[in-house]
C-alpha cells in the first residue's frame, strides 16, 4: 500500500490560540502552566484532526511556541552566555533568546533572525564556536510522540538535521577567525545519537530528519559530513526519512542516494523534473521515496490527476511499498482550514486548499493509488476533476487592458531621467535635510484603539466619515510626535493599514482576502497574505488621501509608503498559472501610478519596500540571473516615472545581500534601509566589500523586540556604522516598522534615536 504523510502542521491553532496565549504570557496575564496547557490542545487538535483524515504518517516534535530552530537550540544547550545566569527561567531564557528582555533588572537583546530559505517565516539564528558546549537538556521530538501516543495517536517525530543545523547557524562573536559552524559536527552528533536512540528505545518505527541544505548548492561540499554523520545515525536510529524541500537536489543526488537511511523526501511541488533522476538513482537501493506531491506552500486545491501521475510513475518503478504520498513541505506556510472561511463565495472556496484541507488530498492521492475501491475516495476524485476544470476555466479569462499594458513597457521606463549623482543635489535643496537625517521606515504603533476602528467599521457599527475622523485624529498623533521627538523626514504612521500587503491588494483588481486565513512570520507575528487569481490593476488611488493630509499638516517633509511589486508578489499567494514575472510587472505598472499621483500630490519623498526581494531569490544559484533581472526591472519600473527632485526610498530586511550586491546596487533607489541591529556589521562589510554610492539607513535598533536601546547604545552603533559607511551618505532609523511596539517603548527608543544623531552631527 501507498502510504500518506504530512510533513508537518500549523502551530498558531484555527482560532490563533497559541499567539494569544504566548502573548498573554509577555503581558504577565497567563502563567506558564496555562500556556502549557494552551499548546498542548492546540497540539491534541492537530493530531486527532489530522487522524480523522486518515493520514498514515503524522508530524510530530515540530510544535513551537516560537520557533523550531530556537527549540532546537534551546533543547541542545545553543544558549549564547549573555542569557545565562540571569535568574531567569528556562521558558523566559527561550522567549528572551527569540525576543530579547527588559524588565526585572535584566536587559539583554535578541538573538538573530533570519527568513527560512525562500520563505516569509523568520528562523532564530544559533549562535556557535568552538566553545559550544553542546548537550540534550531534553527531547522534545520524544516528549510529543509519547504525548501523542497517549492520545491515542501514532505519530514520526520530526527532528532538524545535525548539517543543516549547523549551516543554518553562525559564528558567534568569541568564535575564532576562520571558524565554521560545521567543524563542529563530531561534537554535536552524540547528541544526535542520544536522541534518536531514545526514540528508537521509546518504539517510534520511523523519523523524519529535515536536512533542506540539501537543496542548496553548498551541500555539494558536504558530502563527507553527511556520509559521516548518517553512518553513524542510522545504526541507533528509527528508520531515518532523510527530507529535502523547496528545491531539488541536482548534483548532490549523487551522495544521497548512497546514504544508509530508510527513505527519501523530495518536493515535487517546486521541483517535478528532477523525479526521474531521482527514480533512477535509487532504483536499486532499499530507500523508500516519499513524493511531496500537495503544496506546502500555496493555497491552491491540488490537481488529483497529475499527482497520481507522478505517483504511478513512482510505483513502476519501486513498487506501491517504496512510495509515499506527502505535502511537498511543512504545511507551516498554509492557514488551518477553510471551514473558517464564511465570506469567500462558493467558486473561490472551490480553488484553495489549506492545511487540513491538504491532509485529506494527501490521504485520497495514497487511497487511489493504493487501488482503493471506497466510494467516497472515488467521489473525492470525481470531484477534484469537476474543481480544475472550472478553476482552469476561470484562469484562461484575462484583462486584455492590463496585458496590453505590460507588452508596452520600453526599456526607458525602467530608469530614472538622471544619474544619482544628479538627483541627489536637486533632492538636498528640496529637502533640506540635515546631516545624519533621521526617519523612520513607515508604521507607528497599531493599537488596541485602531485595531478596534477598523473592525466597527467592517462591522457597520461606525460610518466611512466617521472611521476618517479618527484615522485623521491618528495621523495627527503621529505626526505632532515626530515633531516634538525632532525626526527630520515624518511618516503618517500607516494606521489605516492592516498589513503592508493586504492593505495594497484590497484596493487593487485580482485579489481575493480570507478571514481567518493567517500564518506564522515570525513568533507572535502572523500574517494574512492575499491570493492573487487574476490580472492585477489600481483602479483608483489607495495612499494619496492620507500622505497628503499628513503633509498638509506639517512643515517637515513627508514620506509616502508603498509596498513593493515582489514583496507584495512574494508575500501574497500568487497565481500558478502564469509566471511569476507577469504578476511582478503588473504589480509594478500600478505602483507606477500610485508613486506619480504621490509626487503630484506634493510628496517629495516616496519609499517602496521591498524587503522580500532576497527572499525571493531561487534556491539554485544557476537560477538567479532570470529571478533577479525581472524582480529589479519592476521595482525601478515602479519607481522610475518620478523627476529628480523625489528623493525614492527602500527597505530590505533580514537579508544576506554579498551574493545579489550588484543587483541591489542596480535598484537605483536614493536612500535603502537595511535591517542592521542583529547583523554584527556584516551587512554593511558586504557594503564596503562592494561599494556603494547611493544614501543608506541601517537600522540601528531591533524593534521585533520591546527592549528599549540606550542613547549610548545607538551612539556606539553609530561609530562602528561610520568606519564603513561614508557620513555624507548616511540616514539613520529603526531596523524595521514600528507597527508590532507599544508607544511607550516607541517614544523612548526615538528620542534615543535623535539625540543620538544630534551627537553624531555635532561630533562627525
Amino acid at each position: 500500500m501507498v502510504s500518506s504523510s504530512v510533513l508537518g502542521f500549523p502551530r498558531i491553532g484555527a482560532n490563533r490560540e497559541v499567539k494569544k496565549a504566548v502573548e498573554a504570557y509577555w503581558a504577565g496575564k497567563l502563567s506558564a502552566e496555562d500556556l502549557g496547557k494552551a499548546a498542548a490542545d492546540v497540539r491534541k487538535t492537530n493530531w486527532t484532526n489530522l487522524k480523522e483524515r486518515n493520514v498514515d504518517l503524522i508530524s510530530s516534535g515540530e510544535f513551537s511556541l516560537y520557533d523550531h530552530v530556537l527549540d532546537h537550540s534551546s533543547a541542545f544547550n545553543v544558549i549564547p552566555k549573555r542569557y545565562v545566569g540571569l535568574g531567569l527561567s528556562a521558558l523566559d531564557v527561550f522567549f528572551a533568546m527569540g525576543r530579547g528582555r527588559q524588565a526585572d533588572g535584566v536587559d539583554v537583546p535578541a538573538c538573530e533572525m533570519k527568513k527560512w530559505f525562500d520563505s516569509n517565516y523568520h528562523y532564530v539564528v544559533p549562535e556557535l564556536s568552538e566553545q559550544t558546549d553542546f548537550k540534550l537538556l531534553y527531547n522534545k521530538a520524544l516528549q510529543e510522540y509519547n504525548e501523542a501516543k497517549a492520545l491515542g495517536v501514532v505519530t514520526r517525530p520530526v527532528v532538524l538535521g545535525p548539517i543543516s543545523y549547523l549551516v543554518l547557524g553562525k559564528a558567534a562573536k568569541e568564535a575564532s577567525a576562520d571558524f565554521q559552524p560545521i567543524l563542529l559536527l563530531s561534537k554535536i552528533l552524540p547528541v544526535y545519537t542520544q536522541l534518536l536512540s531514545e526514540l528508537k528505545a521509546a518504539g517510534v518505527d520511523s523519523v523524519q530528519v529535515d536536512e533542506p541544505v540539501l537543496v542548496l548548492d553548498k551541500a555539494a561540499d558536504l558530502d563527507k559530513q553527511y556520509a559521516t554523520a548518517y553512518a553513524a545515525l542510522v545504526p541507533v536510529a528509527p528508520k531515518i526519512v532523510l527530507t529535502t524541500y523547496f528545491s531539488r537536489l541536482d548534483s548532490n543526488l549523487n551522495f544521497v542516494a548512497k546514504l544508509p537511511v530508510a527513505g527519501l523526501h523530495i518536493d515535487l511541488v517546486r521541483a517535478p523534473a528532477q523525479l526521474d533522476d531521482v527514480l533512477a538513482a535509487i532504483k536499486s537501493t532499499p530507500i523508500v521515496l516519499s513524493l511531496g506531491v500537495v503544496s506546502g506552500r500555496n493555497i491552491w486545491k491540488c490537481d488529483f490527476d497529475a499527482a497520481i501521475k507522478h505517483g504511478q510513475k513512482a510505483i513502476d518503478a519501486l513498487g506501491q511499498d517504496r512510495v509515499i504520498i506527502a505535502t511537498s513541505s511543512s504545511l507551516l506556510h498554509t492557514p488551518v482550514t477553510l471551514a473558517s472561511e464564511k465570506k469567500l463565495t462558493a467558486e473561490q472556496k472551490d480553488w484553495f486548499s489549506f492545511a487540513l484541507e491538504k491532509a485529506s488530498e494527501v490521504a485520497t492521492i495514497a487511497a487511489v493509488l493504493s487501488g482503493s475501491q471506497d466510494a467516497k475516495v472515488a467521489a473525492a476524485l470525481e470531484a477534484n476533476k469537476v474543481s480544475i476544470a472550472k478553476r482552469r476555466e476561470f484562469e484562461h479569462t484575462s484583462d486584455d487592458a492590463v496585458r496590453k499594458r505590460v507588452a508596452a513597457i520600453t526599456p526607458e521606463m525602467y530608469n530614472r531621467k538622471s544619474p544619482f549623482a544628479t538627483r541627489k543635489n536637486v533632492q538636498a535643496k528640496k529637502l533640506d535635510l540635515p546631516k545624519f537625517p533621521t526617519t523612520t521606515i513607515g508604521s507607528f504603533p497599531q493599537t488596541k484603539e485602531i485595531r478596534n476602528a477598523r473592525a466597527r467599521l467592517g462591522k457597520g457599527e461606525i460610518t466611512e466619515a466617521e472611521y476618517d475622523e479618527f484615522i485623521k485624529k491618528e495621523i495627527n498623533l503621529v505626526v505632532r510626535f515626530q515633531e516634538k521627538v525632532g525626526l527630520d523626514l515624518l511618516v503618517h504612521g500607516e494606521p489605516e493599514r492592516n498589513d503592508m500587503v493586504q492593505y495594497f491588494g484590497e484596493q487593487l483588481n485580482g485579489f481575493v482576502f480570507t478571514q481567518n486565513g493567517w500564518v506564522q512570520s515570525y513568533g507572535s507575528r502572523y500574517v494574512r497574505p492575499p491570493i492573487i487569481v487574476s490580472d492585477v490593476s489600481r483602479p483608483t488611488p489607495m495612499t494619496v488621501k492620507w500622505s497628503s493630509y499628513a503633509q498638509s499638516i506639517t512643515e517637515k517633509p513627508m514620506k509616502g509608503m508603498l509596498s513593493g511589486p515582489v514583496t507584495i508578489l512574494n508575500w501574497s499567494f500568487p497565481r500558478e498559472d502564469v509566471p511569476r514575472k507577469l504578476q511582478s510587472q503588473q504589480l509594478a505598472l500600478a505602483l507606477r501610478d500610485e508613486v506619480i499621483d504621490l509626487e503630484a500630490a506634493g510628496i517629495a519623498a516616496i519609499q517602496v519596500d521591498e524587503p522580500a526581494i532576497r527572499e525571493g531569490l531561487p534556491l539554485r544559484r544557476s537560477d538567479w540571473d532570470e529571478y533577479l533581472e525581472w524582480a529589479v526591472d519592476t521595482f525601478k519600473l515602479s519607481t522610475a516615472g518620478v523627476t529628480d527632485a523625489t528623493q525614492t526610498h527602500s527597505h530590505f530586511c533580514y537579508s544576506d545581500f554579498g551574493d545579489i550586491f550588484p543587483s541591489i546596487q542596480r535598484l537605483d533607489a536614493d536612500v535603502i534601509s537595511i535591517e542592521f541591529s542583529k547583523s554584527d556589521m556584516k551587512l554593511l562589510q558586504t557594503f564596503q566589500q562592494y561599494g556603494y554610492s547611493n544614501q543608506i539607513g541601517p537600522g540601528v535598533y531591533d524593534i521585533h523586540s520591546p527592549r528599549v536601546p540606550s542613547e549610548q547604545e545607538i551612539r556606539d552603533r553609530l561609530q562602528a556604522t561610520l568606519t564603513i559607511i561614508p557620513d555624507h551618505l548616511m540616514f539613520v532609523n529603526p531596523d524595521c516598522g514600528l507597527k508590532t511596539r507599544g508607544w511607550k517603548e516607541t517614544e523612548t527608543s526615538l528620542a534615543n534615536l535623535v539625540a543620538a544623531a544630534r551627537w553624531a552631527r555635532e561630533n562627525a
